[in-house]
């Protein structure tokens, strides 16, 4: 664990070369303050775990509420257009929606006419509808037929149409497509359905952030034990403000929003960015939102097994992470307790393949484990859910499900994470996470061509896009 020891004295200006210095008042050992020594936030992530202060008081604990993309996997890529691009692939079967039809007077046909039925539909396609289980087939029309819009049935048993016995052509209703069925000695189709690539889009967005601090402000510093007698030195409010510009970036990625120009012209900024789609923007749009008018929308067994049923019809993984407010993880306990004490257990864990089948490591990271109906639940406590000046203040949210698995990009056929942060790269240059310094005298800085004023500038800055791929799988939890 790094050593550091905040808002002490110092005694000279010269490093004794001891091997366990300590900046207190009366001890032999100091350190030499100098840009070289000088270690940002950046660079101090990069070499130290985690550090302690000792002298300050953190009166609302870790208030930290990054991590949870790295939490999840998600894995950062450079890149260098202006927004990112992905492929995924529709479902190879489609259920056909119908709104209404008209029964024809002999009642040996029906015709409908609904464009989302006709432009999935051929000649000879045996369709069943959904609630009454009876069988069709197209007699002709659909998309094949270079005609209008419009479809006629008739019952495969040959049989007349009992309305609304059969089919309701009043009422709305579902069509399921089996297969199709030709004739003897007749030719192959004419026209063919498309397997339905889809692409995405979701533009970069810029997030920036400063702090600044005097000459006087610069000497309450803290020393930091890199290991071997090396120390650096960083500033206490730096630290604060690094941090506090890693969950506004975080917070981003999560909340935000394409923005739609074609809304008020008005607008000073209508045009300015593009927005870009956050996490819970891209479930909201298509993945699985669980909400009901409780507090702790998963409470009970029922409702995880709703869920479960909606996971297969979306061909989900077997494993999932969860993270939850902890309201909600509270629910759950609850849940498994009341499960176990009555011989309706949900089970043990049945896999760890997120953790290199590592129980143990699911542990140590803070995961607790079960399994329902096949899938295994690793839930853990997300902080962001907690903090009243964050999520806390709000019933918005309660928890989201990320599937722990990869998925296969429709166009190169590449498996990829579900999850993963892009931002803009080229030739070197990494907008990734930008930080730089500018000022006059303060700690040597004198790049910003005004020496003379008693000041120092820290600069933040990252230009970065989220991809959610197959977010049909992905749940959020909704109060």
């Amino acid at each position: 664990m790094a050593n550091v020891k905040s808002g002490q004295p110092l005694v000279d200006a010269t490093q004794t070369g001891t091997a366990n210095p300590n900046p207190i008042a009366g001890n032999a050992g100091s350190f030499r303050i100098t840009p070289e020594t000088y270690t940002t936030l950046d660079n101090l992530i990069k070499t130290t775990k985690d550090f302690h202060m000792e002298q300050l008081v953190e009166t609302y604990g870790d208030q930290g509420i990054t991590g949870f993309l790295k939490l999840t996997g998600a894995i950062n890529s450079g890149g260098s257009s202006d927004e990112i691009n992905w492929w995924e692939l529709g479902r190879r079967h489609e259920t056909i929606a119908y709104t209404s039809g008209t029964v024809n007077a002999g009642n040996d046909h029906i015709d409908i006419s609904d464009s989302s039925l006709t432009s999935k539909v051929q000649k000879n396609d045996v369709l069943m509808e959904a609630a009454t289980g009876v069988r069709f087939i197209v007699l002709s029309g659909g998309f094949g037929s270079g005609t209008a819009a419009t479809a006629r049935l008739v019952k495969l048993d040959g049989t007349d149409i009992s309305d609304p016995a059969d089919i309701d052509a009043n009422v709305a209703g579902t069509f399921i497509k089996i297969g199709n069925m030709y004739a003897q000695g007749t030719n192959q189709p004419t026209a063919f359905q498309d397997m339905g690539i889809r692409k995405f889009t979701n533009p970069y967005m810029i997030v920036k952030d400063r702090y600044e601090v005097n000459g006087s402000q610069a000497t309450n510093i803290g020393w930091v034990n890199l290991g071997g007698g090396n120390y650096r030195w960083y500033l206490k409010g730096e630290q604060e403000a690094r941090a506090r510009f890693e969950d506004k970036r975080e917070l981003m990625m999560l909340f935000g929003e394409k923005r739609d120009h074609s809304g008020n012209s008005a607008s000073d900024f209508d045009n300015e960015f593009a927005g870009s789609e956050g996490y819970f923007s891209a479930i909201e749009d298509r993945g699985i939102v669980m909400q009901n008018s409780k507090a702790n929308p998963m409470d009970s067994f029922a409702e995880f097994d709703d869920l479960i049923l909606e996971l297969d019809k979306q061909g989900a993984p077997s494993e999932y992470a969860m993270y939850l407010g902890r309201a909600q993880d509270l629910a759950i306990d609850d849940m498994l307790a009341t499960g176990i004490a009555t011989g309706v257990t949900a089970g043990l864990a049945g896999q760890f393949g997120a953790f290199n089948n590592d129980a143990d490591m699911a542990v140590k990271l803070g995961f607790k484990s079960f399994t329902r109906g096949g899938y295994t639940f690793h839930k853990h406590d997300w902080k962001l859910l907690n903090d009243p000046t964050l999520l806390g203040a709000s019933d918005f949210v309660q928890g989201a499900m990320v599937p722990l698995t990869q998925v296969t990009d429709a166009r190169s056929g590449v498996n990829v994470p579900a999850l993963a942060m892009f931002y803009k790269e080229a030739n070197g240059y990494s907008r990734e996470m930008e930080h730089w310094v500018s000022g006059g005298g303060v700690l040597g800085h004198t790049n910003n061509g005004d020496a003379g004023t008693d000041q120092a500038v820290f600069h933040y800055r990252s230009e970065i896009a989220l991809c959610v791929r197959a977010a049909n799988q992905h749940v959020m939890l909704k109060g």
